[in-house]
This record gives structure tokens, sequence and C-alpha cells, in this order.
């Protein structure tokens, strides 16, 4: 054999048909990247909050990296019959082809771990008989409220919580009672309730459903549908607002922009509008800035219906969007419109802030107040948020009425804003304290008990004191799921579809009880009336007596 020429790299006439070590250096690099991203350990390195989600998509990422590093080699550098490395290339491509042909993702859980169907299942909603409305009853009863009642989102003062029942501590010795179990429609709205009447929307194939049950029984009293459907991969299918009850009428937004005002007591259609249509709001532009469906539920107030508005608006208007619009509860005509700021997925308010009744919103990257009269802003200030990437889905907490706590998942965290003195007619707030590492409240909101505010955190429950901050506790992986104060009691619906029990204290975290409340994923803010929890998720409805 001839000697190599100076300052030439020998050719290696017979490369290997095992890996060498470059290769396996780079696999074991990949392999410990991935360790560290799911350990958490990556972001000291990156300098900001990770969330589970942006951990799946990295290990998926790496973990992809891997194989394609002794892939590549395998197919362009090692020693293997050519014979063999095409056997191998076609038979991998073959398996991407032929697993595009079989499979697709019928939904992706809060993570963004994906959920695999053969293509031909048809989703879940189209297999259940479309919902005809009932005709109005000749002797219908008017819908009487009770004190029990939770006739909004998140309760009777949309604000997480409840005074009452007292529940039981052990729910082991003494467990809820099913009541009663029932397929629905996909979406995820939670129950308002009347009396005896829950209300909810979901999707039937193409219908989009306001429909109403009897909470003793689970039997249908009446539907409301309208030809809308709203389906995304990362947002799942359906509706995602919970209606509005008062006086005996329901109030009920739908995913692309439907508003409906209904006579409870005979399922009769008082009024409907199409929010977007009615705005000059550009559809599809707007279902692309709004990705994952329009999720407020209705503010009403003795006479004006508020939802939020959106946008792109068509040309030849001048403004970007409508950040708000206001209806008369009696006729649907528009009264006013407010604000300039793309929506987000927060539902507006009625709150006093500084001594003075304002619609409080979270815009898609302001808080802003807004004059109930007429539309007017009061005053804002800066909450970070794309309605297409990282959206604001947590409503605010008004406290003592000069400060507002505020939460949100994608790095952002909780923060407390607090207001400064008035200069003349301008009100401003500034942030007390905020923390991108606590109350990651990706699209569920917070409990605020005694000083503390509890949610799950990034799928953790977690409990931070409001005043500075400072985390009291956090245990208990429950995934993107919701929250409920009863009491002195936390019931925490799991993405799982467990409903969990928990102590509402900051001592620690302490479970006083479970049940398997529902099958599959559950997005569903939970109900309760009285003693009896409702409870939802995409594909079945339940109801417990709570002891």
């Amino acid at each position: 054999m001839s000697p190599t020429p100076a300052g030439e790299r020998p050719v290696n006439l017979f490369p290997p048909t095992w890996p060498p070590r470059r290769v396996w250096i780079t696999v074991a690099s990949l392999v410990a990247a991935i360790a560290l991203v799911r350990a958490g350990w990556l972001e000291p390195l990156v300098g900001q909050i990770v969330d589970q989600a942006v951990r799946n998509i990295l290990t998926l990422i790496l973990g992809f990296a891997a194989i394609m590093s002794v892939l590549g080699w395998f197919l362009w550098q090692s020693g293997h019959s050519r014979r063999a490395k095409r056997a191998v290339g076609w038979g991998a491509l073959g398996a991407v082809a032929l697993a595009c042909a079989l499979f697709r993702i019928e939904r992706v859980s809060g993570d963004l771990v994906p959920e695999i169907v053969f293509r031909w299942t048809p989703p879940r909603d189209r297999l259940l008989p479309r919902m005809d409305a009932k005709p109005a009853a000749v002797e219908s009863t008017p819908w009487v409220a009770r004190p029990e009642d939770s006739p909004r989102f998140l309760g009777p003062r949309g604000d997480c919580g409840l005074d009452g029942p007292a529940l039981a501590a052990d729910w082991n010795a003494m467990p809820p009672r099913l009541l009663w179990r029932r397929p629905i429609g996909a979406g995820w709205s939670g129950f308002a309730t009347c009396g005896d009447h829950a209300v909810t929307l979901e999707q039937r194939g193409d219908d989009e459903v306001i429909s109403c049950l009897t909470i003793s029984t689970g039997e249908s009293e009446w539907s409301v549908a309208v030809a809308a459907r709203h389906e995304t991969v990362l947002g799942g299918i359906g509706p995602r607002s919970t209606p509005t009850i008062r006086d005996g009428v329901v109030y009920a937004t739908g995913a692309t922009g439907w508003l409906h005002a209904i006579d409870g007591a005979t399922g009769t259609v008082l009024w409907r509008k199409n929010v977007v249509d009615d705005l000059g709001i550009d559809p599809a532009a707007h279902a692309a800035a709004v990705a994952w469906g329009r999720a407020g539920s209705p503010a009403v107030t003795a006479d004006l219906v508020i939802v939020p508005g959106g946008g792109p608006l068509e040309p030849p208007a001048s403004a970007a969007a409508v950040s708000l619009a206001a209806y008369d509860r009696a006729t649907g005509a528009r009264r006013w419109t407010a604000g300039h700021d793309q929506i987000s997925y927060v539902t507006p308010e009625i709150r006093t802030v500084g001594g003075r009744d304002v619609v409080l919103a979270v815009n898609e990257a302001r808080v802003v107040a807004y004059d109930p009269a007429d539309g007017g802003e009061c005053w804002g200030f800066d909450w970070p948020g794309h309605s297409n990437s990282d959206a604001s889905c947590s409503q605010p907490h008004v406290l003592d009425g000069d400060r507002i706590f505020i939460s949100k998942g994608y790095g952002v965290g909780a923060a407390l804003f607090v207001r400064d003195a008035a200069d003349g007619a301008t009100i401003t707030f500034r942030p007390a304290w905020s923390q991108p590492g606590m109350l990651k409240t990706k699209f569920t909101n917070v409990a605020i008990h005694e000083g503390h505010a509890y949610g799950l955190s990034d799928g953790i429950l977690e409990c931070v004191r409001v005043a500075d901050g400072a985390r009291a506790w956090k245990g208990g992986r429950y995934g993107q799921g919701q929250v409920l104060r009863v009491g002195d009691r936390l019931l925490v619906q799991a993405e799982s579809g467990e409903v969990v029990l928990v102590e509402c204290t900051p001592a620690k975290h302490r479970v006083l009880g479970r049940i398997d409340a529902l099958t599959g994923q559950t997005w569903n803010n939970p109900c309760l009336a009285g003693r009896r929890l409702l409870v939802r998720n995409a594909q079945e409805a339940a109801a417990y007596e709570v002891p």
C-alpha cells in the first residue's frame, strides 16, 4: 500500500458497520439534553420558565434528532451494503407514509400529548343523534332563582368560589352519590343552573347546541341549535363558554360568534345575533387571530349583555379590532362598542374598582376597565399575550377594590397590581409583585381564600400568599384541569376526569377524597348547585350528590 501524501486525510476503504464514537457522543448528548428538559433543569440555562407542553415538544425534537443521527450515519456513512441501506431507507419512509395514511391526531392534552385514532374514526360528537328542539309548553312555569343557584361561569359571583355548603371532610367514609350519567356533545362549556335546571353548550355534528337538562334526573328539557362548528387539533371541538342565566333568561355565546337570548322556561329564542357579522369582523382572519374559539361568557347587567368583540375588522373600518360589544337585553340591539384591542379567552366582568363599577376585561395584551354606561375606557395596564399563541385565559380577581390579582401560563405566572393614588381623573396601577414561576394557570383559574390563591400551576396544585407572592406549598399533579372553592374545601377537577377534594389551607396539600367522576380528557369547569355537583367533558356529563 502506498503511503498517504502529506496534507491529505487517509481514505477509509472499509467503513465501519457499527456506529463510531462520534455518533454515540451525539446520541448521548441528545439523551442527556432530554434528561435535563424532563427534570426541569433547562430553566436556569435559558433564563425563563418552561412549561410541560414545551418540555414535551423539546423531548420530541431531541428524540427525533437522536434517531436521525443513527439513521443518517447508517444510510450515508456506514459500511453496510447498498441493498441493506436501500431497504432501511425505503422501510423508514414507508412506515412514516403508512402511519400518516392510517392514523390522525384526534386531539391533544393540555401538555400537548396527542391522542391517536384511525383516520376513518369519526369524531365522537358526530356519532350522537341530532338534538331536536322541543316545542314550547302550553303552560310553562317561569324559572325561579334559588340561593344555591350557580347561574354563571365560575359560580354565583364569578370568582371561582362559593361560601357553602359545608362539605364533608372525608369522602372515603362518605363518598358522593352518582345521580345520573349521560352522553353529551363535544366542547369545554360548563353548566349554569337555575332551580332544577342546568344549561350548557355542546357540539353535535355541524350544530352548535344550547341544551337544558333537569338536574335531578339528567333528562333533556329543550335545546336550541344553530349551524356552526369550531374545530382545531390543539383546541378541540365545540363551544367553550358557559351560559349566563338572569331573570329566567339564558344568554349564551358560541365559539364562532353566535349570541343567544333564550327563555329558560320554554326554550324559545328571544333574539340571536352573530357578533362577528354584526361588528364587521373578517371571519377567516378572526379564526386565525383567536385560534382556539371564542370563550368569553356573557356579562349581564340590568339592561345589557356584554360580550367580547374581536377582530380584525373588514375594510373600510379604521380600527383593528373591537374589544367589547354591549347589546340590549330586551331586543338584542347593539348599544355600544368599546376598545380597539384584540380579545383573549377571558370573560368580561362587572367589578368595583376604586369605588366605581367598571367592566373589567382582559384583552389580548392589556387589562382594561370600561364604563358600563357607554364603553368609554377608564384605565388599563399591560398584561402580555397573543391570542394565537401565549393566550390569556384566567380571570382577574379584584381585592379590596384597589388590588388586582391575575395569572396565566406560558412563562408569565402570577402578579398583583396595586392602584396608585388617583391623579385627577387618571387611575394607574403598578405591580406590587410578579412571580413567573408561580400559578402558571394555562387555561384554568385560581380561587382565593383567606389571603391565599389556590390554582393548578402547569398541572400541579399550588398555594400562594396573595400579599407578597410567597409560595405556601405545591403538590399533587392533576393536569390542566379546573378548581372550585367551596367554603374551606377545594374541588379539583383533574384533566383525567377525576374530582379530588382538597383542604383549602396554606398549611399543606391535604387530600380528603377523590372520585372517578368522568372518563376522558376534561377541561370543563365543575358546577356546584347546593349539594349537587355537575361535571362534564367533551363526551359525557354526570351529576353527584356530595355529602
